[in-house]
């Protein structure tokens, strides 16, 4: 579990200056329409989206001046002119040599296609892991970008409700706009970005995969020292504790568990993980379910325990993601907790590929769920349909949205999203038989745009495709070689019932987060690193300062919600 530290009041403190007094309302600019001259212009969709259906628009409301929306945000229904859009960019600090995340072959192919219709895209780069931040402090400051983006939906909502960000609807909802954008994303993901009035705040990216975490093992020394798959947090923790304490080569400088998430470690403890409406309730956030869950406390006590007996990096808390990575490749870690499929992904570095470098004999798998400490079932967290929000500020004007917008229509066609993410037919990859992109070279698409196509790519986490059995089939073939682990990760990332992120913001969330959000990363560190003596205390004292903080209001609007 990694320490997010959002350190933001006088960030937020700073928003709710300088937006007070703005509205919602969209600002003066006009837009020009497709019709030119009595004779439309011609619209320019892909061939083929994801769902290999032919994207067809409401032909009469393309070629009538009179019905056709104020703003036209289809690839291809307006050519702009020479109109400049920022966007944000998550910046990983992994752009290959003669790169930049800002200047490479993929940014220059989005200016090339984007430039056919007017319309120049600068990208703005994001540390990835500084995200929130970042983001909190440019909008505050009037300098986001037109497209700025965030996992948070809370935040971007409150954004929108001190009237700091464009309501989309006018430029999304019409029969004519935003076509491509309707089919690939479908009417479910869309109305995410949505309020309870029905306004559009912001675009949502689609989830290939609801699949979100594994637990990962050494499975060599596993091997070595005889032991089985552990199937509960006891079998475990006494697994990580001879593999830390025996090692069977010898080492004694490998700790028992790192953790970079504990999305399903916490799933074996929780007490409500059977219970559909309960984990409704307190899903959206960790601080949400320490407070209504009664089975953390059982979760924090186990790591309590592990971090007490020296299994787990003593400065857990300060580790970065690199540092995480670092821990595996050069065999100092047992078992950790990772995104799906983090052990062989090659954009998170092949892991697995670059410890057997190091150690040929090594090999890492990951493991099903754990059975819940209470009820002895399996229980998989995963993700909701949707991931990142894109969402524009008011510092954007009107003819800017509408460009924005096209830029992510563009990128829900063929030529648009499929390209960003798969490359090119022939270069990057061939089709199979059953009409699956099948990697070329790995090692060179690593280099080439792997390494990128996750972040330029906005309207899809983990890529651009029609089905989850595409996606599973085309994963395996990107890290050859290690085609069984990929399809043992996801299998094991589904296993049991499947308790999803939910998507409703409450009311009071986007102004009490923050503040909820401080408390819980003061209090899990406290939790897990106090002497095992003082962790009743310490729990009891994290528990008050969530309900000082707000988080009961939280969770009575969430039981309303799941009530109605």
């Amino acid at each position: 579990m990694k320490k997010k530290v959002i350190s933001c009041m006088l960030a937020v403190s700073m928003l709710a200056m300088t937006l007070s007094g703005c509205g919602n309302e969209p600002g003066n600019g006009e837009s020009s329409s497709a019709v030119e001259g009595g004779e439309s212009q011609p619209i320019i969709q892909s061939s083929e989206v994801a769902g290999g259906q032919e994207n067809q628009g409401g032909e009469e409301n393309q070629n009538s001046q009179t019905e056709a929306s104020q703003y036209q945000t289809t690839y291809g229904s307006k050519m702009f002119d020479n109109v400049t859009i920022t966007v944000e960019l998550f910046d990983r600090s992994n752009a290959p040599d003669g790169s930049t995340i800002t200047e490479n072959k993929w940014t220059e192919y989005v200016n090339q296609e984007m430039n056919k219709v007017g319309i120049n895209v600068e990208f703005v780069p994001v540390p990835r892991w500084d995200e929130v931040t970042k983001m909190q402090s440019m909008v505050a400051g009037k300098t986001a970008p037109d497209l700025t983006l965030t996992y948070t939906y809370a935040y971007a909502e409150d954004y929108f409700n001190q009237g700091g960000i464009w309501d989309l609807t006018e430029f999304i909802d019409g029969a004519d706009q935003a076509l491509n954008m309707k089919e690939y994303l479908g009417q479910e993901v869309l109305d995410i970005g949505r309020n309870a009035d029905g306004k559009l705040y912001g675009i949502v990216a689609k989830r290939a995969t609801t699949a979100k975490s594994n637990i990962c093992i050494r499975k060599d020394w596993l091997d070595d020292l005889s032991l089985s798959v552990p199937t509960t947090p006891d079998e475990l923790y006494n697994v990580l504790e001879q593999m830390a304490k025996n090692n069977p080569d010898g080492r004694n400088d490998v700790l028992g568990m790192i953790i970079w998430n504990a999305w399903n470690l916490r799933m074996a403890f929780s007490k409500i993980a059977g219970d559909p409406a309960a984990v409704e309730i307190a899903s959206t956030e960790d601080a949400i379910q320490d407070y209504y869950d009664e089975g953390m406390r059982d979760y924090y006590r186990f790591m309590n325990k592990m971090y007490n007996n020296g299994l787990l990096n003593q400065e857990y808390y300060t580790m970065s993601e690199d540092n995480f990575k670092s821990y595996i490749v050069t065999g100092a870690a047992a078992s950790f907790e990772y995104a799906v499929n983090g052990s062989v992904d090659v954009m998170r570095g092949s892991l697995l590929k670059t410890l057997q470098e190091n150690d040929p004999g090594a090999d890492i798998v990951s493991i099903p769920p754990l059975k819940n400490v209470n009820d002895g079932k399996q229980y998989s967290a995963a993700y909701a349909s949707g991931g990142l929000i894109a969402f524009c500020p008011l510092t954007a004007d009107a003819e800017t949205v509408e460009a924005c917008m096209t830029y992510l229509d563009w990128m829900c066609t063929k030529e648009g999203g499929h390209v960003l993410y798969h490359g090119f037919e022939g270069e990057h990859y061939d089709y199979d038989s059953n009409g699956v992109p099948v990697v070329k070279d790995a090692e060179y698409n690593t280099k080439d745009k792997d390494w990128i196509r996750a972040d330029i790519f906005l309207v899809g986490n983990q890529g651009y495709f029609a089905t989850v059995d595409d996606f599973n089939a085309c994963t395996a073939k990107e890290a050859p070689g290690y085609e069984d682990h990929v399809v043992a990760n996801y299998e094991n990332a589904m296993i049991g019932t499947l308790n999803h992120d939910s998507t409703y913001t409450s009311p009071s969330t986007p102004e009490l987060i923050t503040d909820i959000n401080l408390v819980k990363d003061e209090y899990q560190v406290k939790c897990i690193t106090c002497p095992m003596d003082q962790f009743e205390q310490t729990y009891d004292e994290y528990m008050e300062q969530l309900k000082n903080a707000g988080v009961q209001t939280i969770i009575d609007e969430r039981t309303e919600h799941v009530g109605n």
